[in-house]
């Protein structure tokens, strides 16, 4: 009896992984404002989740060096702006507070309003290889934090007072043990934004991929010989803007989003 339990449960164990993530958890930042931040070791993405009052703008550094609380954002930091409710940006900030970031390295995977707070979900590799990026590293303990967020009630990116409109917090690093995502939600698209060549990779079969236009225009349909979980697509000649893709198996279907520039 027990040779037949054991024979029985191994296949089903072996389909299991564990991924190890460090995570701040949620970080209250002010009255306006909360962030967690996930580092995945095994696909060396960082996960950004901010919460912030819905119509307001806000900006969120990340230094490599502890700054003097209260200080706001400083010249030179890498961050992210919400600069309206649909541009979330990649940043450098100068003295003068002039972005001198012109290349969006984060993909906004979300930006959902449920009453009067924003939740914005962005995800984007470790090191980007972009020199204006900071570059996360795993092995960190903390993670320092630059913020400016005024809950304004608009999204004017202007000057936003002191303590506790602007700041900075130390946010410690800890790791999650958790079961590894195995399904089509968990695939991985890169680069993206792209030129319209980009690698669609999953931890499970892939059959078909369909590639619609945002109005949901069918714009290619690519069967996926052996049911790979890597392929390698090219829509070069598109239109710029941001193209839907279907992802399908036997068993699943999952949306991703794929902006072409």
């Amino acid at each position: 009896m027990k040779k037949i339990t054991l024979l029985f449960l191994l296949p089903f164990f072996s389909t299991i992984g564990y991924a190890q993530v460090k995570s701040t958890g949620v970080i209250n930042i002010n009255a306006n404002m909360t962030v967690k931040i996930d580092l995945n070791q095994s696909t060396s993405i960082v996960t950004l989740t901010i919460t912030n009052e819905s119509s307001s703008w806000f900006g969120l550094g990340f230094s490599a060096g502890v700054t003097v609380p209260g200080a706001g954002m400083p010249s030179s930091v890498d961050a992210v702006v919400m600069r309206s409710a649909t541009n979330f940006s990649d940043s450098m900030t100068l003295a003068t507070g002039t972005n001198i970031d012109a290349t969006q390295n984060w993909t906004l995977d979300s930006n959902t309003v449920s009453g009067l707070i924003r939740t914005i979900v962005a995800t984007r590799a470790f090191n980007t290889g972009d020199a204006n990026d900071y570059v996360f590293n795993y092995s960190s303990t903390s993670l320092n934090l630059i913020f400016a967020s005024p809950g304004s009630g608009n999204f004017a990116v202007q000057y936003h007072g002191g303590s506790p409109n602007r700041g900075h917090v130390v946010a410690p690093l800890t790791v999650v043990l958790g079961v590894e995502d195995f399904s089509l939600n968990a695939t991985q698209i890169y680069p993206n934004p792209s030129n319209g060549n980009f690698l669609v990779k999953t931890k499970t079969n892939l059959q078909t991929i369909n590639i619609y236009t945002h109005t949901g225009a069918l714009v290619k349909t690519i069967n996926v010989e052996d049911a790979s979980n890597a392929v390698e697509v090219n829509v070069s000649g598109l239109q710029t803007g941001v193209y839907l893709i279907e992802l399908l198996n036997d068993t699943e279907k999952s949306w991703k989003k794929i902006i072409v520039k």
